[in-house]
C-alpha cells in the first residue's frame, strides 16, 4: 500500500464489492465505498465491524456529474468498478440494464479521463458471459483473447465494456484492466445466475434441502480471491496495456461440488441439481493475467467450501444472516 492511495469501490454492497471493502479496510487502505443502496447485510455477514469502520456514500453510476464530483471531492487515486445488474435483472429490464451496465461504465471511464492527473488505475468487471457455448471452443483451457459470442444481453453489455475500456486507453490514455470472473462463490454470493452453489452451501449449513438449477462443469472462484485480483488490477493498470483477462479458477463438476458440500456439512437434507450445464466454457487460461499481476491466489475449492459453510453456520448462530429470506429467493 502507498500512503497516498485512496480507493473508490462501486457496487460496494454487492458480494465482490463487500469482499473488496473488507480487504482494503483490513489493510488500512483509505477507501470510499459507494453504492446506490444501503443494505449492509453482506458487510455484517463478512465482518460486523465494517459498518463502523467504513463510510458508504450513495452513488448512482448513471449520474455522470455526481460521479465526477465524487471522484474529485474524495481525491480518488484508484477505482474498482463493480456496480452492475446481474443476468436475471438485465433480462427483466433490458434498458435499465444497459443504463447501469454500459452507460455506467462509460461514466466511470470518463471520470478517470477527467481526473487523469489524479486517478492512476482502474479495474472493471466483465464476465465469462462474453463467451458462447462451451462446444464452440473445444476442450483446451480458453485463452483470454478467444472470440466473444455472448448469449445474453448481460454478456453483450460486458463485451461492450471491454471494448470501451480499450478505446479509452487508446484515445485518452485511461489505464484499466478488465477481469472476467466465472462462478464466484462464498459468503455474500446470493444473487445472479451462478449464485446457486453458494446458496446450496448455506442450505447445507443450516440443515435445509436445496435444488441447484444447473449442472455440468464450471470454473469456481472464491469471492475473496476475486476481490484481491480486482484490487491488484487497479494498482497494476498503469503498468501495461489496457486489456481484459480471464481469472484463474478450479474446474469441477456439479457432482464434485455437491459431494464436497456433503463432506463438509455432513449428511443431511439432500442437495440436488439439474443436469443442464451453464452456457459457458469451464476452463480458462489465466497465464496472461498472472504475467501481468504476478501470482493470483486461488483457494482450493474444497477449502473454500469448508470456509463458506463454517462462515454461514457462525453467522446463522449469531443472527447475522437470514437463511429463510435468502433460500426463498
Amino acid at each position: 500500500m502507498n500512503a497516498d492511495e485512496r480507493f473508490l469501490v462501486t457496487g460496494a454492497l454487492g458480494c465482490i464489492g463487500s469482499w473488496t471493502v473488507r480487504q482494503l479496510a483490513e489493510a488500512g487502505t483509505p477507501l470510499v465505498a459507494a453504492d446506490i443502496g444501503d443494505d449492509r447485510q453482506r458487510w455484517r455477514l463478512l465482518d460486523p465491524s465494517l459498518e463502523d469502520r467504513v463510510t458508504i456514500v450513495e452513488c448512482d453510476v448513471t449520474d455522470a456529474e455526481g460521479f465526477f464530483r465524487l471522484v474529485e471531492r474524495h481525491r480518488i487515486t484508484h477505482i474498482v468498478h463493480l456496480a452492475a445488474l446481474q443476468v436475471p435483472f438485465v433480462r427483466a429490464r433490458p434498458m435499465q440494464g444497459a443504463r447501469v451496465n454500459v452507460e455506467g461504465v462509460a461514466v466511470v471511464l470518463e471520470a478517470a479521463r477527467r481526473a487523469s492527473g489524479q486517478v492512476r488505475g482502474l479495474s472493471l468487471a466483465s464476465s465469462i458471459a462474453v463467451y458462447g457455448e462451451a462446444d464452440r471452443y473445444g476442450d483446451s483451457p480458453l485463452p483470454h483473447d478467444a472470440p466473444a459470442a455472448p448469449t445474453t444481453l448481460y454478456g453483450a453489455y460486458k463485451q461492450a465494456n471491454e471494448w470501451m475500456a480499450r478505446i479509452y486507453a487508446a484515445d485518452y490514455g485511461v489505464p484499466s484492466i478488465t477481469l472476467r470472473p466465472a462462478v464466484v462463490y462464498g459468503p455474500g454470493r446470493d444473487q445472479g445466475l451462478t449464485s446457486s452453489p453458494t446458496l446450496a452451501m448455506l442450505a447445507a449449513a443450516v440443515g435445509r434441502p436445496y435444488h441447484i438449477a444447473w449442472g455440468g462443469s464450471a470454473a469456481y472462484q472464491h469471492a475473496a480471491d476475486v476481490a484481491a485480483a480486482f484490487v491488484a488490477a487497479a494498482r497494476a493498470a498503469a503498468d501495461g496495456p489496457s486489456d481484459a483477462y480471464n481469472l484463474p479458477g478450479e474446474t469441477a463438476t456439479m457432482e464434485e461440488v455437491v459431494e464436497a458440500i456433503r463432506e463438509v456439512a455432513g449428511d443431511g437434507p439432500r442437495i440436488t441439481f439439474e443436469p443442464s450445464p451453464l452456457p459457458f466454457p469451464s476452463a480458462f487460461d489465466a497465464s496472461p493475467l498472472e504475467r501481468r499481476l504476478g501470482r493470483v491466489h486461488t483457494t482450493p475449492l474444497r477449502e473454500g467450501i469448508r470456509q463458506t459453510v463454517a462462515a454461514f453456520r457462525e453467522a446463522a448462530a449469531a443472527g447475522r444472516i437470514d437463511p429463510d429470506r435468502l433460500l426463498a429467493a
